[in-house]
């Protein structure tokens, strides 16, 4: 089964709350298929909170929260954050013989934090992390206590290895979770606390070494077991927006153990999010509630699950007063270009796109007569910053150079009936035509769910059909052969992929699209938006041009467009 992981110390409860032509074959294999049927849980991850300084005082208040964003917290079916203390008002501070004497800290904070987070809509509070053993221990010991008296789930410590490495488990409408949390920071002393393992005692789960299996065998036995497995890490380094080497192959290991969510902070500041292959992975969460705002950019990360896989994400972004505290939420531009950075930090990993926000999907459509701002488009040559975009591109392989392809960008309807913006990459000879089908099929609202270039999926094609790409150049051979694609000479396109599948014998790609496998294509027809028919616009427009349907193939491909014999 498919894995959310986060690491805790309790047991399970219930949440509160031509036409004979076939198919090019493709490169690799699909990700596992998802269930577009039951329910949807909802997930909220922040990242570190801290009680030091000026902010110390604040659990002693019996109505304080995290701030004005933890309303996004609460709305959440399950929330989760990290706190960068040892829950404690007793004991001597840790050595910490492995840290520079110049850069030691020690924070701990009472049990009344706890009952700060649980007021803020916090679920499950991870303390694995490099100040989780700061008062050694004295404050692990205490630290438990404390969780076992609070309404918030404490996860990622345990009297024992075992409890510390175990999973909170909670049932949310029918759905099994699993959260497991573990420190994978650079250790910063030799003490057994700060790594449980067999036979140590009390101590909190790491992430780091030999530990990294007893994580990895955790998050396998729970994918065995759960619906949905989610993982929160204390990772990365400091400062850096880049993922580490280490976050790069710690998130490979619990993609395979069977992890669909892995989330973490550490850095002070965000990184990038997508997914990677079935998971969904962010590097880094960024502060949340903190006692300076010198690195001020925060906000909450917003999850749809459903059937094991990620259905929809989002950033909900806020920034921390240069006094501290909690994020105050960005509105109106600020949000807006907030979100495109926050966005722009994933071409630094080597994550594709995630589906993104549910509200196209779930948001009502305007009215039938709500006018469409007028069509617009580019055709432009490949400039710096699309080359730089288009990382799987080879000059030494591709068949076409660059200076034969041209870069669109064309407005388009969405699933949410609004007009979106596009972009794909053409052969410049087709370049003209294609945006001519383009505003046709917005002219008569045939929605398309997105349009990104291939290399936001790494050129993976199977990729970019999970997550509905509607997409053109992709400089790929056919699977099993030295013959280019049509995709390669940039004179085919892909619409729609999940309402328009590739079906080879039982195979449909990409898995999701199953559901539209008996969909009617006949003329007339009506029904799912986004399927192609005979004798609708998108056939109508793309034969106009000259462009051959794949739905005629002998291995019918309802998605796929393509100039023959170009």
């Amino acid at each position: 089964m498919a894995a959310i992981v986060v690491c805790a110390l309790l047991t399970e409860v219930t949440v509160r709350g031509s036409a004979s032509s076939s198919r090019e074959g493709r490169e690799r294999g699909t990700p596992a298929a998802a269930s577009t049927d039951g329910p949807v849980v909802t997930f909220a991850f922040a990242g570190d909170v801290h009680f030091a300084g000026d902010l110390a005082g604040v659990p002693d208040d019996g109505t304080s929260t995290l701030g004005p964003m933890s309303d996004v917290l609460a709305a959440a079916d399950v929330a989760m954050v990290n706190l960068e203390s040892a829950v404690t008002e007793r004991g001597e501070p840790a050595d910490k013989e492995l840290e520079d004497p110049d850069a030691r800290y020690w924070f701990r904070t009472g049990p009344r934090a706890l009952d700060v987070l649980e007021r803020s809509g916090v679920d499950v509070v991870s303390v694995a992390n490099n100040h989780g053993a700061d008062y050694g221990l004295t404050g692990v010991r205490d630290t438990i206590r404390a969780a076992e008296g609070s309404g918030v789930e404490v996860v990622g410590i345990g009297r024992n290895d075992r409890q510390a490495y175990a999973p909170h488990r909670v049932r949310v409408r029918g759905t099994d979770v699993a959260i497991h949390a573990a420190d994978a920071s650079p250790r910063e002393s030799r003490d057994v606390t700060w790594a449980a393992a067999p036979g140590t005692g009390p101590g909190i789960a790491s992430a780091s070494g030999a530990q990294m299996d007893a994580l990895v065998a955790a998050v396998a036995e729970s994918a065995r077991t759960d619906d949905v497995v989610v993982v929160y890490l204390h990772w990365g380094e400091e400062g850096d927006a880049d993922p580490t080497g280490s976050q790069l192959s710690t998130a490979g290991a619990l993609e395979a153990a069977g992890a669909d969510v892995v989330v973490g902070t550490h850095a002070h500041t965000p990184l990038g999010a997508g997914r990677r292959g079935s998971t969904y992975v962010s590097y880094g969460l960024g502060n949340f509630y903190w006692y300076h705002g010198r690195q001020a950019e925060s906000g909450v990360l917003n999850l749809s699950v459903r059937g094991g896989e990620v259905v929809a994400d989002e950033w909900v972004p806020g920034r921390i007063p240069r006094a501290g505290g909690g994020p105050r939420p960005l509105s109106g531009e600020r949000a807006t270009a907030a979100v495109q950075q926050w966005d722009a930090l994933r071409s630094r990993t080597d994550l594709a796109p995630g589906p993104g926000p549910a509200s196209q999907a779930s948001a009502p459509p305007p009215p039938p007569g709500d006018p469409l701002p007028a069509f617009a488009s580019t055709v432009e040559p490949i400039g710096t910053s699309v080359r730089r975009a288009m990382r799987t591109y080879d000059a030494q392989a591709c068949p076409v150079p660059l200076a034969d392809l041209r870069h669109l960008t064309v407005t388009h309807v969405g699933f949410d009936g609004r007009a979106h913006r596009g972009e794909l990459v053409v052969n410049a000879d087709v370049a003209s035509d294609v945006v001519g089908v383009f505003e046709a099929l917005y002219t008569e609202r045939f929605p398309i769910e997105r349009m990104l270039l291939i290399d936001d999926y790494a050129g993976d094609d199977d990729l970019s059909m999970a997550g509905n790409n509607s997409s053109g150049f992709n400089c790929r051979r056919v699977a099993g052969s030295t013959s280019w694609s049509d995709h390669a000479y940039g004179r085919a396109i892909d619409t729609n992929p999940v309402q328009n599948p590739y079906v080879v014998g039982d195979d449909v790609r990409p898995p999701a699209a199953r559901a539209y496998l008996d969909a009617d294509r006949s003329a007339g027809a009506t029904g799912e938006p986004g399927v192609v028919r005979e004798g609708d616009v998108v056939r109508r427009e793309f034969e106009r041009i000259g462009w051959q349907w794949g739905g005629l193939f002998t291995d019918p491909d309802y998605q796929h467009f393509s100039l023959p014999d170009a």
